[in-house]
């Protein structure tokens, strides 16, 4: 069984941006060998060769579409071939697409679902069957905070990652009943991130896709999941923010999913700035590599309590008012504040 201090091997998926590559480098930096996966192999190359300059590990680049399950389960054995074994499995790719579901292309919709359902569903196929030969490993899968508390206006995205909350729970009891007590299985569930996400997700609700605050960095998300990777836990959240709404959602369901839909209509789609329907990177990947997304994630443990603050109040506030009857107001179709 791996030590619970540095050292290790690591496979990312989602490895080329954001929070996958923040963890590429936050887990290279710790002397862990890593294994990156993404559809962009030019941003891969680069990546490693930030890991290899940041850490004493190495850093072995695999293309990989996480779509395709032969793709997915050479990328395991290129893993074991060339460091003998995986500790650490981090299911981290994702797409989405913004949009009432009717305006959403069904081939989008697919896609978004191929990627991260399915997607998770390959590289936990493969990293658990290395991780039971071997006898030991933690499988990661990041879900998002819309997967215990939805949202309207991207919910391919939502359905995904209540889905893959399901997985996490569902393998768990599998390795339970199997005997496994030294192969885990860990959900992170991150609330907005600054990350290129936005930027790139498909959008096909006439307006700008901006996110909730409060946005947090990608490498508090790093973190959160090297925490894991030493001392595995069913469920971890990333932002305060993230329990907040999942408490809200746990205790007062009705009133919650009224007040998140207002706060989705209002604060993540624009009342101000239109956008043109685009695919995004769902079906093929664009050039781009970054790890932020020029959002603005808190940093200061002030800023963070003070934001998390006012989201329990106001959302709380909100809740409170929906219960008693008092509804907050509609505000119709997703384009009606954006173009017909």
């Amino acid at each position: 069984m791996m030590a619970k201090g540095n050292g290790g091997v690591v496979v990312i998926t989602g490895a080329s941006s954001g929070v996958g590559r923040a963890c590429a480098e936050a887990f290279a930096a710790r002397g862990w060998h890593v294994v990156l996966a993404a559809r962009r192999a030019e941003e891969l190359n680069e990546v490693a060769r930030r890991c290899r300059a940041r850490g004493t590990g190495r850093a072995l680049p695999v293309p990989t579409d996480v779509t395709d399950a032969a793709a997915v389960d050479r990328l395991a054995q290129e893993a074991v071939a060339a460091f003998g074994r995986i500790d650490v499995w981090l299911n981290n790719a994702a797409v989405a697409a913004f949009g009432a579901l009717d305006e959403i292309p069904a081939d989008v919709c697919r896609k978004v679902i191929d990627t991260d359902v399915m997607g998770y569903v390959y590289g936990a196929r493969a990293a658990l069957t290395a991780m039971r030969r071997q006898g030991s490993g933690t499988l990661i899968n990041v879900s998002s905070v819309v997967g215990a508390s939805p949202v309207p206006y991207n919910a391919p995205y939502a359905v995904a990652k209540a889905a893959v909350r399901a997985l996490g729970t569902s393998l768990r009891q599998e390795l339970w009943l199997e005997g496994h007590r030294d192969v885990h299985v860990c959900t992170v569930l991150p609330a907005t991130m600054d990350t290129p996400f936005f930027q790139s997700a498909a959008n096909y609700s006439g307006r700008k896709v901006t996110p909730m605050a409060p946005v947090y960095t990608p490498e508090r998300a790093a973190r959160t999941i090297l925490r894991l990777a030493r001392s595995p836990r069913r469920e971890s959240y990333v932002g305060p923010a993230a329990a907040v709404l999942a408490c809200w959602t746990k205790f007062f369901p009705g009133p919650t999913e009224k007040v998140l839909a207002y706060q989705m209509n209002r604060a993540h789609l624009s009342r101000t700035e239109s956008a043109p329907d685009t695919a995004g990177t769902v079906p093929h990947p664009l050039p781009g590599g970054a790890v932020r997304g020029g959002w603005g994630g808190t940093r200061r443990t002030a800023g963070r309590r003070l934001a998390t603050a006012a989201l329990a109040t106001g959302v709380g506030y909100a809740v409170l008012r929906s219960a008693c009857g008092r509804r907050p107001s509609a505000c119709g179709r997703v384009r009606a504040r954006g173009r017909d």
